[in-house]
């Protein structure tokens, strides 16, 4: 059974796709990037602080589902430069401090409305 999930407490969807999508006890969560949900605007004031709005909007995605940090099993991480590699980094260990999930993390010519970081998820309970 597929199972639309939607919140107000991150970005909407920016094309004809949903936040995430629940099949069964899985969690399929789109990419999210730095768009603070409640202004519509883009936080790009530094690769940290970017890197947090989009865990932060992947994190009101998780709880729409009833579910955490802990439930991720994949991560997908896309990045406008490897340069920002060891700050993503920082800032997602945070969220990760046990048993992180499975990922990749690969850099690539541009992402939505040219932001710096863009992850999405994969999350089971």
């Amino acid at each position: 059974m597929k199972k639309i999930i939607n919140t107000s407490n991150a970005p909407v969807a920016i094309g004809p796709y949903s936040q995430a999508i629940l099949a069964n006890d899985t969690l399929y969560c789109s990419g999210q990037i730095a768009l603070d949900p409640f202004s519509g605007e883009l936080v790009l004031s530094s690769i940290e602080e970017e890197t947090e709005q989009v865990m932060k909007n992947i994190e009101s995605v998780l709880t729409a589902a009833k579910m955490k940090f802990e439930h991720v099993v994949k991560c997908s991480i896309f990045m406008s430069s490897m340069e920002h590699y060891d700050e993503i980094n920082e800032v997602y260990a945070r969220y990760f401090t046990n048993n992180p999930p499975a990922r990749e993390a690969v850099a690539v010519k541009t992402l939505p409305k040219s932001v710096n970081v863009e992850i999405s998820v994969v999350a089971c309970k």
